[in-house]
């Protein structure tokens, strides 16, 4: 079996993926594109479900012989990113844009919604089809799976792909087990005794605890976790102080801690918070510490990766599927893989100088000719995996 992206569908879907470009929506407010991928799949036969997880989609259509149910999954949500492309697709709405690749994610299932349903006499099981959203930050997957997504349409195998300015166009890179990191965040406010910037003994200064928590912090990644499993805690936000010759009474600061191990993310909370007690206790001050859990690391199913590179290998050739590193950032496709089967893949969309710039800058863009790719994976994953995944 060879998939094929006929041109009216390649066409379709570069004009979807457009669309939805110039009306970006952020997490959990996704609902012009909810609507235009509900009428979509109802267009096509499929049996739509609204509202799982607040905005959520689910679009089903049966195969006439007995097989697994799979679920395919594309995320909907944008970023809170003003763009500063000179596109004709350019995002009307100000502030907000497709900084991470999610509009052709959309576009691309909604393009194999249409392949499967042509070749609907071909299929076994059942496909699932759910766009999902709030994957930026608000765990958009885990609403959906609170929702019961995955027991109230039985599936028992999930596949999902991601847009990746890393690679060349069409270019697919797979990964067993660990691929994208875990992602949790700090929120913590140190409390001193504000006064003259003149006098600094008569205080105790947040900014120059906040200071001293900033460096001491890094030790934990240098010295505390073995050096063969990666970890990252960054402070990415310090708010203290209004000007030049006041020394504040409060600093907050705001960070993000990363980890492929499930052993290390547990370790982490308790050493940073270790370090910012001992930094605040041998200046005076007081602090509020919150670890916030966000996303678990996204693993991949061995068995489920090696029959997507076969597959993808099949389809693509050899020479376009390569082993794809590491990669520090998280996905919430993670609370799908933790519950049953299921292999995430990258795309590549790398065609020179304009889709070069990385994941959420405010010049992101894709070569659409990723696009073909994405689509023919996801309508290969449907018509083969509910007989041939393991």
């Amino acid at each position: 079996m060879t998939v094929l992206a006929p041109d009216d569908v390649v066409a379709d879907v570069i004009a979807i993926r457009r669309d939805l470009h110039a009306h970006p929506e952020l997490g959990f407010e996704e609902r012009r594109t909810a609507a235009l991928v509900a009428a979509r799949l109802r267009d096509l036969g499929y049996e739509v479900t609204t509202g799982i997880g607040v905005t959520g989609v689910v679009g089903v259509l049966r195969g006439g012989r007995p097989g697994k149910t799979i679920m395919l999954r594309a995320d909907m949500d944008a970023l809170p990113i003003e763009e500063e492309n000179d596109v004709g697709y350019a995002s009307q709405t100000r502030g907000t844009m497709h900084a991470c690749g999610h509009d052709g994610h959309v576009a691309m299932l909604l393009g194999a919604a249409t392949l499967i349903a042509r070749r609907r006499d071909e299929l076994a099981g059942s496909i699932v089809l759910c766009f999902q959203p709030a994957e930026e930050g608000r765990g958009g997957a885990k609403a959906m799976v609170e929702d019961g997504v995955l027991e109230r349409f039985g599936v028992e195998r999930a596949y999902g792909l991601h847009l990746a300015s890393a690679f060349p166009t069409g270019i697919v890179g797979l990964r067993e087990g660990p691929f994208y990191a875990s992602s949790d965040s700090i929120e913590i406010t140190i409390e001193g005794a504000g006064g003259h910037g003149a006098a600094p003994h008569l205080s105790i200064d947040p900014i120059y605890v906040a200071g001293a928590f900033i460096v001491a912090v890094q030790a934990i990644v240098a010295r505390q976790i073995d050096p063969v499993q990666p970890a990252v805690v960054t402070i990415g936000a310090v708010h203290a102080g209004t000007t030049h010759n006041v020394i504040p009474s409060r600093a907050t600061l705001l960070g993000t801690v990363r980890a492929f191990d499930a052993g290390v993310r547990a370790a982490l909370a308790e050493r940073i918070e270790r370090v910012l007690r001992g930094v605040c206790e041998s200046s005076g001050a007081t602090y509020v510490f919150e670890y916030l859990r966000r996303y678990p690391v996204t693993s991949n199913d061995a068995e489920q990766t090696r029959y997507v590179r076969a597959l993808a290998e099949r389809e693509l050739g050899a020479a376009r599927v390569i082993e794809a590193p590491k990669l520090m950032g998280a996905e919430d496709f993670s609370f799908f893989a933790e519950r049953v089967p299921a292999c995430f893949y990258s795309v590549g969309c790398n065609g020179g100088p304009a889709s070069a710039h990385p994941h959420h800058h405010a010049k992101f863009d894709i070569d659409e000719r990723a696009l073909e790719t994405g689509v023919r994976m996801l309508t290969a994953l449907a018509l083969d995996a509910p007989e041939n995944a393991p």
